[in-house]
């Protein structure tokens, strides 16, 4: 058995154990079941379960959350608005986001996917300074994407 101060009280019947520990109206908590003998400590362990919460939530607070931002094309998209997409990309690529560029295909611009190609390989060229590129252009239905992710 392990004293508050950390001082060890020896080994003694659980009962004794518990008598000392409401003496000092505190908890007896064990801390190793499978040791021979089996230690226990007086503690308080509401406290003790409070500084483990705090502990876990400052832990969380200095974690940065990378978010998936999209940014859509179509295969018709003007120059202008091209390049006002791909600023906002590096400004998400800025912010220590991932980017998800996909053009977006609608009736017979499927049959010319090779435009929506050419655009998101433009769009690679131009953003690979800022931003490296996970994964070669995928085409899912109608949607050709790929993702960026900033360098490091």
């Amino acid at each position: 058995m392990i004293d508050v101060d950390g001082q060890q009280l020896g080994v003694m019947p659980p009962a004794d154990a518990l008598k000392v520990a409401k003496a000092k109206e505190l908890d007896l908590v064990e801390i190793s079941a499978t040791a021979k003998p089996p230690v226990c400590r007086i503690m308080n362990y509401g406290k003790y379960l409070y500084q483990l919460k705090k502990k876990a939530h400052e832990a969380k607070k200095h974690q940065k959350m990378i978010h998936v931002k999209e940014v859509k094309f179509r295969p018709k998209t003007d120059n202008h608005d091209y390049e006002f997409k791909k600023k906002n990309i590096l400004r998400f690529l800025e912010d220590g986001d991932k980017v998800k560029a996909s053009v977006n295909f609608r009736g017979r611009e499927m049959a010319h996917k090779s435009i929506g190609r050419q655009l998101i390989l433009r769009l690679i060229e131009d953003v690979g300074e800022q931003g490296s590129v996970e994964g070669n252009p995928k085409m899912e239905g109608n949607h050709m994407f790929v993702i960026f992710a900033g360098k490091k």
